[in-house]
């Protein structure tokens, strides 16, 4: 199995030592490189091409978000590698969460996570699915629930690609609904559970989980597991 690349740019000499060196000690994890600032992030990320980046949104020169959108608008949608930007923050507010989203970051992480929940979330988005804590989810619902088609913030949304009304989803779901095991494995998505953690709460085998992790993205009509996170939330499937 080959080892998931990283990269880590972060200015907080303490945070930026502490998360390098526990991913050094990964067996899975090989560690490219790091930066303390944006500059040296972005020719990081270009040069070294990791398959995550870890990315601060506070840094002193530009912040992590512009940055991911630099990136990400110079990064070829026909690269074989892609790499995928987990964006690790203090900042929970809506129009951080959104424009994170809006730039292209494929997964969002609170600092105060633990580094078990970090590796997971590394996993997960090199998966190529999202990692989205709980909190940031419903912060995501909410702020959709509240807008109005055509705002700016709708068009910050169209990364997590919610288009579908609260009745759209009902008649999905009606057509089609879930059956109670696929229930809580959508829940578990909900909360950031990758399909080895997935397999491990409901005492499942890993192949299981995809199964179910499909049907519920062809039941909801969702690309990616964040999108099935929102749709749940929104519809009122999971709370």
């Amino acid at each position: 199995m080959s080892k998931i690349r990283v990269a880590l740019i972060e200015d907080h000499d303490l945070t930026r030592v502490g998360i390098r060196t526990a991913l050094q000690q990964r067996s899975e994890i090989e560690f490219v490189g790091e930066a303390a600032n944006a500059a040296e992030g972005l020719n990081l990320l270009e040069t070294a091409r990791p398959d995550i980046g870890i990315v601060d949104i506070g840094l002193p020169d530009m912040d992590g978000i512009e940055l991911t959108r630099r990136f990400k608008d110079a990064q070829s949608s026909e690269e074989e590698a892609q790499t995928r930007i987990l964006v690790l923050t203090l900042q929970d507010n809506e129009d951080a969460v959104l424009a994170a989203f809006a730039a292209g970051a494929d997964s969002y992480c609170m600092k105060n996570i633990s580094f078990d929940n970090l590796l997971e979330a590394i996993q997960v988005t090199n998966e190529g699915n999202a990692w989205i804590d709980p909190a940031i989810a419903k912060i995501v619902l909410n702020k959709t629930k509240s807008m109005d088609r055509g705002t700016e913030t709708a068009a910050a949304l169209k990364t997590v690609t919610i288009n579908a009304t609260e009745s759209e989803y009902s008649k999905l779901i009606e057509a089609d609904p879930l059956t109670e095991r696929e229930l809580e494995v959508l829940q578990l998505i909900v909360e950031g559970c990758s399909n080895a953690a997935i397999a491990e709460r409901l005492y499942i085998t890993v192949g299981t989980v995809k199964t179910h992790v499909r049907n519920i993205l062809n039941k909801l009509c969702a690309d990616d597991r964040t999108q099935a996170a929102v749709r749940a939330l929104r519809s009122g499937l999971v709370g």
